[in-house]
C-alpha cells in the first residue's frame, strides 16, 4: 500500500527566470496551467495564460518573453517537486489602451531544439545505440542524466536532412526490433534521460471509492493493425520479395503494414520485429 496524497491540499506554482535571472512567483497571475507529452512530439509542451498586470513597474509580458525559464512546482502539503520546465517560445501579448489582459504562453523543455532540427547523420555497421544518441545529445548541448536505454550494434544507416527527433525515436525502434526493451525519452529539472518504458517507480492511482468520480471504457478498432508483410531488399527493378505474412485479427478486415527486412537482419528478426508490431497494435 502506497502513500496517500490527499488532493484538495494539491497546488501548482509557477515560477518564471525573466532574462536577468530574476525568479518571480507569477502564481496569482497565472490560469489554465498544464502540460504534456503528446504522441507526436519528442519534447514536453507546457502552456498557460497570464494576466498582464504591472509588476515593478513592467507589464508581465515585458518579463515573461521568449528565452525565458518557466518550472511548475507541485506541492501537496506534505512534500513538493518540480513536475515541468521549459523555455518559453509563443508569446502573444495584447493591449487594450491601459487596461490589463492576457495573454498566451507556450514553453517547451530542453528536447524542443532536438525536434526543430535536421541534420544528416551517417551511422557504419557495428554502431551502438547509446553512443550514436549520447552523440547527438553532446552535439547540441544536451546534459544527459541517465541512460538506461539500448545498447544494441545497428546495421550501416544514413539519415539525410532527418530531423534529429526522428533519429533518436528511429533508433530507439530498430533497437527494440532487436529484442531491446521499448524506451523513452524524457527531461526533467533541465537534464535528459533515456529509460525503459513502464519503469517509474512512483505510481500514481485514483481510487474509484475515493477520489475518482468518473471512469469510462473505450473501445476502437480505427488504428487496427490486421496483418504485417515483411519484404526483402530490392532487385535491380526496384521489386522486393515478400518473405513472410503475419496475421492477426484478420476478421476486422485487413489492415496492413510493412516490415523491411534489414541487410544485416535474418529472416527471424524481421519476423520477431512484425511479431512486435502486432502485439502493439494488434489488439
Amino acid at each position: 500500500m502506497g502513500a496517500t496524497i490527499d488532493i484538495s491540499k494539491l497546488k501548482y506554482k509557477l515560477i518564471l527566470v525573466t532574462a536577468s535571472g530574476k525568479q518571480l512567483d507569477v502564481t496569482q497571475t497565472a490560469e489554465s496551467i498544464g502540460w504534456e507529452e503528446g504522441d507526436t512530439e519528442l519534447a514536453m509542451r507546457i502552456g498557460f495564460t497570464l494576466h498582464n498586470t504591472i509588476y515593478e513597474g513592467s507589464r508581465i509580458s515585458n518579463l515573461a518573453q521568449p528565452g525565458c525559464v518557466v518550472a511548475i512546482i507541485a506541492d501537496w502539503g506534505t512534500s513538493s517537486e518540480e513536475v515541468a520546465r521549459g523555455t518559453i517560445v509563443d508569446w502573444d501579448p495584447g493591449y487594450v489602451g491601459s487596461a490589463s489582459t492576457t495573454f498566451d504562453v507556450i514553453a517547451y523543455d530542453e528536447l524542443f531544439n532536438l525536434q526543430q532540427s535536421q541534420d544528416n547523420r551517417y551511422y557504419s555497421a557495428g554502431t551502438g545505440t547509446k553512443a550514436a544518441i549520447t552523440g547527438i545529445f553532446n552535439d547540441w548541448g544536451v546534459p544527459v542524466e541517465k541512460y538506461d536505454g539500448p545498447d544494441v550494434a545497428h546495421a550501416k544507416t544514413p539519415f539525410k536532412n532527418e530531423y534529429l527527433s526522428n533519429i533518436l525515436l528511429q533508433l530507439l525502434d530498430d533497437a527494440a526490433k532487436k529484442g531491446a526493451p521499448k524506451c523513452i525519452i524524457r527531461a526533467s529539472k533541465g537534464k535528459v534521460s533515456v529509460l525503459p518504458k513502464g519503469s517509474n517507480k512512483t505510481i500514481y492511482h485514483f481510487d474509484e471509492d475515493t477520489n475518482a468520480v468518473l471512469a469510462r471504457d473505450k473501445i476502437s478498432t480505427a488504428d487496427l493493425v490486421t496483418r504485417v508483410k515483411v519484404v526483402g531488399k530490392e532487385d535491380s527493378e526496384g521489386r522486393q520479395p515478400v518473405e513472410a505474412v503475419l496475421d492477426g485479427l484478420t476478421q476486422y478486415g485487413i489492415r496492413q503494414r510493412i516490415q523491411n527486412r534489414a541487410e544485416d537482419d535474418t529472416l527471424a528478426t524481421a519476423k520477431a520485429a512484425a511479431q512486435d508490431i502486432l502485439d502493439e497494435y494488434g489488439k
